[in-house]
Order: structure tokens, then C-alpha cells, then sequence
């Protein structure tokens, strides 16, 4: 699979002081991981990196993410601009060196190949894992006899089954 956002760096290039490093997604590549994430829109997708090399060729970083989407409303079904920021740490590890580690309380490893970390293609992750999964736009309110059980499709089927 090729990322919709790609921008790679040769992990040990990284200076022992470690560096800086900022993407920021083209309105293409934004469409791109739209579609990928299926939302209505990505309108900017910016990702600041703070590349620590440690060792084993690992590299610890910090990153801060910043982006501004459309998304729909799971109550009213509108569309509705947002703002997601995030903060992680995470460890990019060599493939071969990658391990399974569950612990909550470290930072996550992701996996690179060939030397070469894809900072987009991370970007484009932590999006994904900091999208609120039922976003509703500010003031949308659940219609009350939404819930009503015996209003509802199910109640007639439930009707049926008590009767048969």
C-alpha cells in the first residue's frame, strides 16, 4: 500500500541531539486521507516531530499533531467543522527489532523498514487513532421519542414474537 501522506526520513541521518521536524499535508494529500478515514473532509493535517535517537537504532519521538476536518454528526447527520489536536510518544523500532509490548504506560512502537521513518504515513495514524468515534456537532440533542421503545421498528417484531 502506498501512504496518501509520505514523508520519509533515514532514521540514523538523525543527529545524536536529536531533531525538529514538521509535515504538513498538501490539499491532495488531504482529500486522500479523507477518503482513507472516511470522513467528509481533511482541511489541514500538521505534524510536529521531536526525533530523539536511542539506542539499538531505535528513535523516540514526541509528537504534536494538529488538523482541522469535517465531520458528520452521528445525531443530526449534518456535517460540522472540527478541531483535533493530539500529543503521543511513541519509539520507532527496525522491523526485526520490533516486540509485542500491551503496557499501557510505554510508549507505542511502531515498526519501520529499510531504515527510513515515514513521518506522514504517522501523522496520518495518530489522526485516525485521535478521531472521536461519534462526533456530534455542538447542539445536536437526541429526539426523545427517538427512544421510545414501542415506537421503535423492533417493537412490532417484538409484538409479533410474544403473540406467535
Amino acid at each position: 500500500m502506498i501512504p496518501e501522506f509520505s514523508r520519509k526520513i533515514r532514521a540514523e541521518a538523525l543527529p545524536r541531539e536529536g531533531r525538529d521536524e514538521q509535515v504538513e499535508a498538501t490539499p491532495e494529500e488531504c482529500a486522500a486521507i479523507a477518503v482513507r478515514l472516511q470522513i467528509p473532509a481533511v482541511e489541514r493535517l500538521v505534524c510536529d516531530f521531536r526525533l530523539q535517537p536511542i539506542t539499538g537504532g531505535r528513535v523516540a519521538a514526541t509528537v504534536r499533531l494538529q488538523a482541522r476536518l469535517t465531520r458528520t454528526c452521528v445525531v443530526s447527520l449534518d456535517d460540522f467543522p472540527t478541531e483535533v489536536t493530539d500529543l503521543a510518544d511513541l519509539v520507532f523500532v527496525p522491523a526485526d527489532l520490533a516486540t509485542e509490548d500491551d503496557d499501557p504506560d510505554t510508549p507505542d512502537e511502531l515498526p519501520f523498514d529499510g531504515g527510513f521513518i515515514d513521518l506522514g504515513e504517522t501523522a496520518t495514524e495518530q489522526l485516525a487513532l485521535a478521531l472521536e468515534p461519534y462526533p456530534r456537532k455542538p447542539g445536536a440533542e437526541l429526539d426523545p421519542t427517538a427512544t421510545d421503545v414501542e415506537t421503535s421498528p423492533f417493537a412490532a417484531l417484538a409484538h409479533l414474537r410474544r403473540t406467535n
